[in-house]
């Protein structure tokens, strides 16, 4: 079982930055691929970012790729997710999600994520 807390969400203009953290516990951290999504009004949730659980692998969409970074720190078991250079196409609800390390963590698709964090409000005006 996995349990997702996600913070640190909030309003900023474009151009600016914003760090989401979530705070995960699992005894299987060393077996979980960690992503981040988000979902925008009336629009699908779409996978942003994953990491694998030795941080050696990471993938971004290209919308975000050069602008945002995910990152996990096992000694405070939370996840991050750095963005800069917001624009409004950023506006979104944010989770971040987890499911089990199989063969790698190279599928970064919702119905793959069976844990999921209650998500945090990015709003970027312009």
């Amino acid at each position: 079982q996995v349990q997702l807390v996600e913070s640190g969400g909030g309003s900023v203009q474009a151009g600016g930055s914003l760090r989401l953290s979530c705070k995960f516990s699992t005894k299987a951290y060393s077996k979980t691929c960690m992503a981040w999504f988000r979902q925008a009004p009336g629009k699908e949730r779409e996978g942003v970012a994953q990491i694998s659980p030795d941080g050696g692998y990471t993938y971004y969409i290209a919308s975000v790729k050069g602008r945002f970074t995910i990152s996990q720190d096992y000694t405070k078991n939370a996840l991050y997710l750095q963005m800069s250079s917001l624009t409004s196409e950023d506006t979104a609800m944010y989770y971040c999600g987890a499911r089990a390390w199989d063969s790698g963590c190279t599928v970064l698709a919702e119905p793959a994520f069976p844990y999921w964090g209650q998500g945090t409000q990015v709003t970027v005006s312009s």
